[in-house]
Order: C-alpha cells, then sequence, then structure tokens
C-alpha cells in the first residue's frame, strides 16, 4: 500500500465530515489492542450490602440464611 493510496473509501452515497469522522473514530478505536479492563470501583455504599465472608451455600436454609445477620 503506498502512502497516497487511501486506507478506505466510500462506495455508495455522499456522507457528511461528521459521519466520516466518525467512522474513522470507530476504525481507529477497533484496531488498537484491547488492554486489560479497568478496575471496578465500588461505593462503600454497595460493598457494605454485601456480607463480608462467603456467601451462604445453597441448601436447605439457604434463602432464609441470606436475610440474617452474620
Amino acid at each position: 500500500m503506498s502512502a497516497e493510496e487511501p486506507l478506505f473509501r466510500v462506495v455508495r452515497g455522499i456522507p457528511t465530515a461528521e459521519e466520516l469522522a466518525a467512522l474513522v473514530g470507530a476504525i481507529a478505536l477497533r484496531s488498537r489492542p484491547a488492554g486489560p479492563p479497568p478496575p471496578v470501583a465500588r461505593s462503600t455504599w454497595a460493598r457494605s450490602a454485601r456480607p463480608a465472608g462467603a456467601a451462604p451455600a445453597p441448601g436447605h436454609g439457604a434463602w432464609r440464611a441470606s436475610g440474617l445477620p452474620r
């Protein structure tokens, strides 16, 4: 591919400058290598709603035990 050859071409329609910019942005985003996912930040409120220990084991009485304080 030479430096004068376009990376892509429009074969139908007449896109606006904004539509072409969106297309170029999407192509550039998809061509980057995927990195590790960003860490999930959990709020203090969300953490307080979860029990500190392991989750209750499934089985007899698990539903009731899941709502009881530890």
